[in-house]
């Protein structure tokens, strides 16, 4: 058996000629070879360990038998080495398309590329991710190296295929080989992202009588059941909008939604409604989700809205949270005030997946949406003339505006990817525009109204533990004639110890509803004057009523002289006449 060990050094001098030294060494033997050549290369410590068997002899050229062999093999490579980094680029590609040409002449096998990033975007190739997601769940058990990962928002460890290495897969009586590769740069250009310093890839090699076979049912077998994994793996995650400032590029790409793990443990078996309209939505909510053939054939887009109306407190968010857990969604809060233009809402829209919940939270109070334009002032026409786009009114005031979110919700961008669900939530619905909560815009409405019998006996269930009690009766009465919300009949039934007293809990609510009822019965009526107003009012006018008469009365006096006057007028002028 032979061994060796190879030291290089690489000498370069200038100008050339430059020299090959070869240096041979077989225990005590020497042996020197000098080759004129543009680089200098030593090869030292050539040993052969094992055996006694006896070395040829070496002359002016290469030895012969299996130490010449190998000295020769190393010779050539380290020259093909040196050659790559002074061969032009352009002539390498044609020499490797050439290679590539022949070899596809003579073999019999085809093989299929998926590249990790698509050649127009920064972000992980779906085609990728989804191979990825299928060799991890179907071929991992029979590699020799995984590769272990923590994806984001998962509580579990995903194993992948590692770089280099090759699995098969049978599919149909056709034999398949996947094998992962990973390729370093090598320019000297400096690359920003680390990622751009190596691209890896997925190859999948077949015979070509299985062409037919592979393109037309294994990859998209392959395709529908990695993204069926990713579902089942991945973790729901809740997204919030960043504003556009942060919207830097990271390693796959901008990043303009940030995200956290969403563990909200709200179901529908746990919210407080009248089951008859539970059921309904459950029953709507899963007619959207297996609804894709029939969205397409009415010629829809894939999306559902939703509009949540009714006082603070009433179980709005806890309503989004059961869809998304019913569903198995992600959800996006959509911050509107972070928003500055309706681009930026088009783009924030693109950046969603599918299978996802898009909310707006007191859609009422984030921007103004009453539709009415502005009034144009007089001095409008004195000012000076803008260009074409300085007179777009989202830029002027930095705002989303109402004709943006028509758009968002049920325009043309509004169908770019599908399985989307839209909600929109507020306490007054009143204020709301007409247009953006009509029928097809927010298919439907669910109001979200106080706490009824059917509903505090969800709670009793869920704080207590308890489905029937004496105070049952009492409550239902008092539930019909007093509105209190389903958070603070929650609040008033959560236990303040460890142990459970059912009848101090529910008499603590008894006394709240008769509380609220007291307190609702008051404001219900007018409140009466005070009788020492109404005397001060009454002396009021009084002393009004004898400033007028006193005003009048002194008005007849002075007409009574006036006449007198006139008569001894009359009478003198007539004796002197």
């Amino acid at each position: 058996m032979l061994t060796f060990s190879f030291c290089l050094r690489i000498l370069t001098r200038f100008p050339p000629p430059n020299y090959i030294y070869i240096y041979l060494v077989h225990r005590d033997d020497f042996a020197s070879i000098n080759l004129t050549s543009p680089t200098s290369v030593m090869i030292m410590g050539l040993e052969m360990v094992g055996g006694d068997a006896d070395v040829p002899a070496y002359d002016s050229g290469f030895g012969y038998g299996w130490a010449g062999v190998w000295s020769t093999l190393a010779s050539l490579l380290f020259l093909w080495s040196m050659v790559q980094d002074h061969l032009p680029f352009q002539l390498e590609d044609h020499l490797a398309a050439l290679a590539r040409r022949v070899l596809a002449a003579v073999s019999p096998y085809v093989t299929i590329t998926i590249d990790e990033h698509a050649a127009d975007s920064f972000a992980r190739s779906e085609a990728y991710r989804a191979a990825e997601a299928y060799l991890s769940a179907t071929c991992a058990g029979r590699a020799a190296r995984l590769r272990a990962d923590l994806p984001d928002g998962s509580d579990r460890v995903s194993l992948a295929v590692d770089d280099h290495v090759e699995v098969v897969d049978g599919f149909r009586g056709a034999r398949l080989c996947w094998r992962k590769t990973k390729t370093l740069r090598r320019t000297n250009v400096i690359a920003w992202n680390p990622r751009e310093e190596e691209r890896r890839a997925y190859r999948l090699t077949f015979h070509r009588r299985h062409r037919a076979l592979v393109e037309a049912a294994y990859l998209p077998h392959v395709l529908a059941e990695g993204r069926a994994v990713t579902v089942r793996n991945r973790q729901r995650r809740l997204f919030t909008n960043n504003t556009s400032g942060d919207w830097g590029g990271g390693e796959d790409g901008p990043r303009v939604w940030s995200h956290v793990k969403l563990e909200h443990p709200s179901t529908f078996a746990t919210l407080a409604m009248d089951p008859a309209r539970k059921q309904e939505i459950v029953d709507d909510l899963e007619m959207f989700r297996d609804g894709k053939e029939y969205y397409a054939s009415v010629g829809k887009a894939w999306k559902r809205g939703y509009l949540l109306f009714g006082p603070p407190g009433t179980g709005k968010s806890t309503m989004i949270a059961a869809m998304a857990n019913f569903l198995d969604y992600d959800v996006y809060d959509l911050e509107l005030t972070a928003v500055k233009s309706n681009t930026e809402l088009r783009r924030l829209f693109i950046e969603t997946t599918g299978k996802s919940i898009i909310v707006i939270e007191d859609i009422d109070c984030s921007i103004d949406l009453t539709g009415k334009r502005k009034k144009s002032n007089k001095n409008d026409k004195k000012k000076k003339k803008n260009m074409p786009w300085d007179n777009d009114e989202e830029d002027k005031d930095g705002k989303v505006t109402l004709s943006g979110l028509l758009n968002f919700i049920d325009g043309l961008w509004s169908a770019c990817g599908g399985e989307r669900i839209i909600i929109f939530t507020t306490n007054h619905k009143e204020k709301l525009d007409p247009a953006l909560i009509r029928r097809g815009r927010m298919d439907m409405h669910i109001e979200m109204s106080y706490c009824c019998f059917e509903g505090f006996k969800v709670l009793a269930n869920n704080y207590l533990g308890v489905a029937e009690h004496e105070l049952f009766g009492e409550i239902r009465r008092l539930l019909e004639e007093t509105d209190m919300s389903p958070a603070d009949v929650a609040e008033n039934l959560m236990p303040r110890s460890k142990k459970k007293d059912v009848d101090a809990c529910l008499g603590k609510l008894v006394k709240a509803l008769k509380e609220a009822s007291r307190e609702a019965a008051l404001a219900a009526k007018p409140l009466p004057l005070n009788k020492d107003e109404d005397k001060d009012e009454e002396g009021t006018d009084e002393d009004e009523d004898d400033d007028n008469s006193s005003i009048t009365s002194s008005g007849h006096d002075s007409d009574s002289d006036d006449e007198e006057e006139k008569t001894t007028k009359k009478r003198e002028a007539k004796k002197k006449g």
